[in-house]
């Protein structure tokens, strides 16, 4: 009983640090040509974390407990606490960002040598655009971007369809392109890399 109460305490605790990890990280995961950015990531492990704390303090009390297992408890539900309260503040940051810069997704066609593919993350606010773009591989995780831009008004060059992605053996290649209206004003040109 003892050592399958410690070995879902650690697993609660695990996911709670990969939750703050995840809500706080340039990360995404791509899902079946769904992307899903690391504030969504990050809620799925916190309800999963919630569930194994919720699991646990049903199955297991302390009343019998020693001293010190009921110390590490304390220590435990501490710990989970803090974790819990830094995962939900990166995740409501992360929705809050997207939903107030209008941001979307794309998966860009074709992939790459050996399933590597690139995403795209574009955001508009008020008379701003910017963008990131992902090498993502087999895995399906992306633990940060490979390259920025901004863009004049709010223009979206990869909705817009001003951009060119291209694929050699060592990687890809996008270069994005503004309007002589809405020209790019920082970046625009990025290597993709999944190795």
């Amino acid at each position: 009983m003892q050592l399958s109460l410690a070995v879902s305490t650690a697993a609660g605790i695990g996911s709670l640090v990969l939750a703050a990890v995840a809500s706080w990280s340039s990360l995404l995961l791509v899902v079946r040509g769904r992307v899903i950015p690391g504030w969504g990531v990050s809620a799925v492990l916190l309800v999963v974390s919630l569930f194994l704390q919720w699991a646990l303090t049903r199955v297991g009390h302390l009343s019998d407990a020693s001293k010190f297992l009921r110390k590490r408890a304390e220590w435990a539900r501490l710990g989970s606490s803090l974790l819990i309260v830094t995962a939900a503040l990166g995740t409501t940051w992360g929705v809050v960002d997207d939903l107030t810069s209008n941001v979307r997704y794309r998966v860009l066609r074709p992939a790459g040598p050996e399933g590597c593919t690139a995403v795209v993350r574009e955001a508009s606010f008020l008379m701003a655009g910017n963008g990131e773009v992902y090498a993502v591989g087999r895995t399906g995780l992306a633990l940060g971007e490979s390259g920025s831009w901004m863009v004049d008004d709010g223009y979206r060059p990869i909705d817009a369809g001003t951009y060119e992605l291209s694929w050699g053996q060592e990687g890809g290649h996008l270069q994005i392109s503004g309007t002589s209206a809405d020209p790019v004003l920082h970046g625009g040109s990025t290597d993709i890399n999944c190795g």
